[in-house]
């Protein structure tokens, strides 16, 4: 959604003179660490009658130290997908079951290091459980193909490479048990930014359902927990509907009543959002350095989709805001494409958008980038990702990464030459 107005009350007034002080200049991301806790505090107690909910965070929405020990002052866990964000997890604190390995096309060192910080591992498919091993607690992903539908971003379930198919579930369990699993759990991810609470609340029941049938083809295991994954949606337009999360919970607590009255337990509620949790208190930061008039009109910014390329691959919208211009009502406007400057025509932020008029220098605030926006980054057309920052709760503004150089961008090149030799070229010389 559009920056809460809290949140440009406290940035807007201070903008200006910041991106004027040395090591503040644009481009940047800025996050507001108020409205990321109000939002983790919200949801712990609409969901606060739900037996043993846990959130835990997607790191691969915002995989910045600083917010992750946010979450966890919060009290959230950390649900990674690949080794360096296991890393990342460990480093703010978290231990053992705060962590949930959920990764794809999984290697089996992926597996071992995930074994070693003794997480909840998700297992992909049903050929990883011969080849990393169990442990006592076994879990993995289910997906449920044309059973249901996914959306845009994530795909249709039957064409999604994650995921253990409907027709191999209970068989993983049965193969789990026997190879000496004790304890039980099930994961599913199906959906990206749904703002549908009735899909959301169909997830949570076709869980329960299938544990029922798990359990029943098993001789009886007993599941700890549920995770319903995350994919809770966020309005990115102005005026679009925000996801009823009160009303979610509360009919999440009744499918849980209704399951425990059939079967006499409740698995605990796992839930891992990323984008719902962090993605309206960011902003990308941006100054215009050129206007320019072609076919169309162009404002060209100095950050590129290599710092926010949801525009570029998903047709993303996210609405961009000219500070002091925003708030008059009879400024000139225009029609415009916001462009950065990779070689690439989809580098655009914005297409045929109207915006107040804007010189060369004026500052652009592009919303709704805490989520996927830097953690999406690249480096093509050698373009360096820019820094982040942290607005924090006193007001002060605090550097969290600093924009990458060059020297990062040719550090790969600074290596031990190795060269290998063929044995028949051996015998040649």
């Amino acid at each position: 959604m559009p920056m809460s107005k809290d949140f440009e009350d406290r940035l807007f007034p201070i903008l200006q003179n910041m991106v004027e002080q040395p090591g503040f200049e644009t481009p940047f991301h800025i996050y507001d660490e108020v409205g990321i806790r109000k939002t983790c505090q919200q949801l712990k107690r609409n969901f606060a009658n739900v037996h043993g909910f846990q959130e835990f965070f997607a790191v691969k929405a915002n995989p910045n130290p600083a917010i992750l020990k946010i979450m966890m002052d919060e009290g959230f866990g950390f649900d990674c997908s690949s080794v360096p964000e296991l890393y990342l997890a460990t480093q703010v604190g978290a231990k053992g079951k705060q962590i949930m390995f959920t990764s794809n096309n999984t290697s089996i060192s992926e597996l071992l290091v995930a074994q070693k910080y003794n997480c909840i591992i998700n297992y992909d498919d049903i050929s990883m459980i011969k080849k990393g091993g169990l442990r006592d607690l076994f879990c993995c992903r289910y997906n449920p193909g044309p059973r249901r539908d996914g959306n845009e971003i994530i795909g249709k379930p039957e064409e999604s490479k994650y995921g253990i198919p409907h027709k191999d579930i209970v068989l993983a369990y049965q193969l789990a048990h026997f190879e000496g699993a004790k304890r039980f759990g099930l994961h599913t991810m199906i959906c990206s930014n749904m703002r549908s609470r009735g899909y959301l609340e169909e997830t949570v029941e076709m869980l329960l359902g299938l544990i029922e049938e798990i359990s029943g083809a098993t001789g009886g295991i007993l599941f700890e927990f549920i995770n319903m994954g995350g994919g809770l949606g966020i309005p990115y337009r102005p005026g679009e509907s925000y996801l009823m999360i009160p009303q979610m919970a509360k009919k999440i607590e009744a499918l849980l009543a209704n399951f425990k009255s059939r079967n006499g337990y409740t698995p605990k509620l796992f839930m891992e959002s990323g984008r719902y949790m962090t993605g309206p208190h960011g902003v990308l930061v941006t100054t215009v350095i050129n206007r320019m008039s072609k076919y169309r009109q162009y404002i060209g910014i100095d950050a590129s989709m290599s710092a926010l390329m949801r525009p570029a691959i998903y047709g993303a919208y996210h609405h961009i805001t000219v500070p002091g211009k925003c708030i008059l009502t009879d400024i000139e406007k225009e029609k415009v494409d916001v462009v950065g400057s990779l070689c690439e025509n989809n580098d655009k932020f914005a297409i045929q958008r109207e915006l107040p008029v804007t010189e060369i220098g004026d500052l652009l605030v592009i919303h709704d980038t805490g989520a996927h926006g830097y953690a999406m980054g690249f480096n093509y057309n050698g373009r360096l990702r820019p820094k982040e920052l942290l607005l924090r709760e006193d007001g002060s503004v605090e550097l969290i990464r600093r924009n990458e150089r060059i020297d990062d961008y040719l550090a790969t090149l600074n290596f031990t030459r190795q060269i290998f030799t063929p044995k028949k070229m051996e015998a040649i010389t």
